[in-house]
């Protein structure tokens, strides 16, 4: 009886001190999947009545801590832990009270309890960084070669956020850069054979290689300075052409050896060269004339003795090298049969025949059209439009959808801020979005990252009903260009 009595006035001072009460049922910390100490730590401070446990987690920011498994299933902005980087999870940020030791972040958790002591906080910033494995030793999205992913370059941070396809959670931060500066990860592609991903490094002066089975460092071509904006990659996987803008050359690359095997420089046919596509067969280059009417279209056959051409995007129009339409990037259609170029001097996009280079459509869209992706199974082109302030009222950006086969505009879609990046996942039938949100007027992040800056966001678009699914991931700063692993 006197066992009984002091239990229940310590569930009286326990509630008194405590913002969230504990379950009637304790969660046994052998079913929680969770290593010992960390277990006993989380069950008992952060996965408790009225927060983060599967009864709870609704008013909790959606993330239920009842166990290991459950903790990486995230919550609504995403995921709270990422293996091992404890400077982009924001468990770290939310439960740190020392600035010396991180970023601290308000509402201090547990909520509206005693904060962790700096051991208890130390003990789980450790087990983060040592990729917050369970109980067993198992690090979360670790050990499957052909896992499908898709990434994203963080130009404000020299980060590369890698994101699990099939849950659309962030996995992983990989640093991208040689150096303490920012380096600005510009462009990132994965190659035709889906065995590396590169991204290209603007105020650097290298490509970089990662290997697409663990997203470990494989090597980097070095370039020297210059403006990298863009870069393609042959269709054997072997080669690239590197793109420099206000350098107004391109280099003929080799990824295998990491060499540069010739640049291209020509003063009279290769001005201001920014978006870049390649033909099915590798022997047609494209390139966007950023400030003009026109692209250089480049036989390559023979890449040592290129001859190029330079094509008006308009028919029967001279050739006027002075800014006009400022062609920003380019795309073939999947059957190669056309290419779309986005135009964004004049706000619109440009199909091109690829047979005679003749114009077959010119369809309107928003301000300053960028980036371009192409669904192949529904016949649509999506283009982000980041610094359209005129379709949605109060806005910044959308993404315009064009039927490609009847050269048509379907909608216009109000994504987010400053829309850039995007690529369209065909089998998850979903085409994601890379927010910028770089403007200082654009709305508050969520939170901090471990680099500063603004933190930008991922949204996505239903392929088959062109509307956002509602989904919203923050990440670090300035997310720029999206790429999938096939």
């Amino acid at each position: 009886m006197v066992k009984v009595k002091w239990l229940i006035v310590w569930s009286f001072i326990a509630a008194a001190f405590c913002g969230c009460k504990r379950d009637d049922v304790v969660i046994p910390q052998a079913q929680s999947g969770y290593p010992s100490k960390v277990g006993r730590l989380i069950l008992t401070q952060c996965a408790v009545s009225g927060c983060h446990n599967n009864k709870s987690k609704e008013a909790a920011a959606g993330l239920s801590m009842e166990s290991w498994e459950k903790l990486f299933e995230g919550g609504r902005s995403g995921a709270c832990i990422i293996p091992y980087r404890p400077d982009f999870s924001t468990f770290c940020y939310y439960t740190n009270t020392d600035p010396s030791l991180g970023i601290t972040l308000n509402p201090v958790m547990p909520y509206q309890r005693e904060p962790l002591s700096e051991t208890d906080y130390l003990m789980l910033r450790d087990w983060i960084a040592q990729g917050a494995p369970n109980g067993c030793g198992m690090v979360k999205f670790g050990g499957n070669p052909t896992r499908k992913k898709f990434y994203v370059t963080n130009q404000g941070c020299d980060v590369v956020t890698v994101f699990d396809q099939e849950t659309g959670l962030q996995m992983r931060y990989i640093d991208v850069g040689n150096d303490a500066s920012t380096e600005s990860p510009h462009y990132i592609r994965v190659a035709p054979d889906g065995q590396h991903w590169y991204a290209l490094l603007r105020s650097g002066k290298a490509l970089q290689k990662f290997r697409t089975a663990d997203d470990s460092y494989a090597g980097q071509v070095f370039l020297n300075a210059g403006d990298w904006n863009t870069f393609v990659i042959t269709p054997d996987s072997k080669n690239a052409f590197c793109i420099d803008w206000t350098g107004s050359k391109i280099k003929y690359v080799d990824l295998v050896t990491g060499a540069v095997l010739i640049t291209y420089v020509d003063a009279q046919n290769l001005i201001f060269p920014h978006g870049s596509a390649i033909s099915g067969d590798g022997k047609t280059l494209y390139v966007t004339a950023q400030t003009g009417n026109y692209i250089y279209k480049i036989d390559v056959s023979d890449p040592y003795s290129p001859q190029i051409d330079t094509k008006v995007l308009q028919t029967g129009q001279s050739i006027i090298k002075t800014p006009l339409y400022d062609a920003h990037e380019i795309l073939l259609s999947p059957d190669g049969s056309k290419y779309f170029v986005s135009c964004q001097k004049t706000n619109e996009v440009r199909i091109m025949k690829t047979a005679n280079d003749s114009l077959l459509a010119t369809i309107p869209v928003g301000s300053f059209p960028q980036e371009i992706a192409v669904s192949a199974s529904t016949g649509k082109l999506f283009v982000t439009c980041p610094e359209d302030t005129v379709t949605f009222a109060g806005k910044r950006g959308s993404v315009a959808v064009i039927d490609y086969n009847t050269h048509l505009l379907v909608k216009i879609i109000d994504c987010g801020y400053q829309p850039h990046g995007l690529a369209v996942d065909e089998s998850k039938k979903l085409v994601y979005i890379a927010n910028r949100n770089f403007n200082p007027s654009g709305p508050a992040p969520h939170h901090s990252s471990g680099c500063g800056g603004r933190n930008g966001n991922i949204v996505f678009i239903d392929l088959i009903t062109l509307s956002l699914t509602g989904k919203k991931i923050e990440v670090a700063s300035d997310p720029y260009s999206v790429a999938l692993k096939p």
